[in-house]
């Protein structure tokens, strides 16, 4: 057998094992691989990934049940039927999510070595195009369009911010390890605060 009829057949096998992959998350809605670049979910964070240069494709992500967000440790998995702005928001906030709060924290740079509240949540939403800069949380009472969205709501007042993305909540507060920007399962209140979504989603 010739070198490239190896190669080629090589090349078969591993893109049925990927396509093998891609269709166990999709049917079970969990992703059983490991997390970006196969590091374990108790080692730290990688630097964050390159930008993509302009005009190139978006890159796969695993992707969850729909209509919702699964979460697997500590990792939100996009819905099945998400928009791709949606998707990038997800994959946006991951990226940051084991970064620890730092009060004014990705307001003068998005990558930061630590996030507050409102750092957070503009981070994610930049990273589905939805914001071009960080906002503060008072402002964020006056951002998008009034109410619940359909995928995004972002919940806003003088003090705090936090927003709930495809069913889970993208907070600061509220984890029993400590604070920073981290995904929940459970809904906080949101009794005063201002609820605020991008148009269209």
């Amino acid at each position: 057998m010739t070198i490239a009829r190896r190669a080629a057949r090589l090349a078969a096998i591993c893109t049925f094992l990927a396509a093998l992959a891609v269709a166990s998350v999709c049917a079970t809605g969990k992703a059983w691989a490991q997390p970006y670049g196969g590091i374990s979910a108790v080692s730290p964070e990688p630097a964050a990934p390159p930008a993509p240069p302009p005009g190139a494709p978006p890159v796969a992500t695993p992707t969850g049940p729909t209509g919702a967000a699964g979460l697997v440790r500590g990792r939100a998995v996009a819905p099945i039927d998400a928009p791709a702005a949606i998707k990038r928001v997800i994959a946006a906030a991951n990226r940051i999510r084991t970064k620890p709060y730092v009060w004014g924290g990705g307001h003068g740079r998005w990558w930061d070595g630590g996030y507050d509240c409102s750092g957070a949540v503009s981070y994610a939403l930049h990273g589905g195009e939805l914001l071009d800069s960080p906002l503060p949380s008072g402002p964020m009472t006056h951002w998008g369009s009034p109410g619940p969205g359909r995928w995004i709501t972002v919940y806003a007042n003088a003090g705090h911010a936090y927003a709930v993305i495809a069913g889970l909540r993208w907070d600061t507060s509220g984890n029993s390890s400590g604070t920073g920007p981290r995904w929940h399962p459970d809904m906080a209140s949101s009794a005063g605060f201002v609820a605020r979504h991008p148009p269209g989603y």
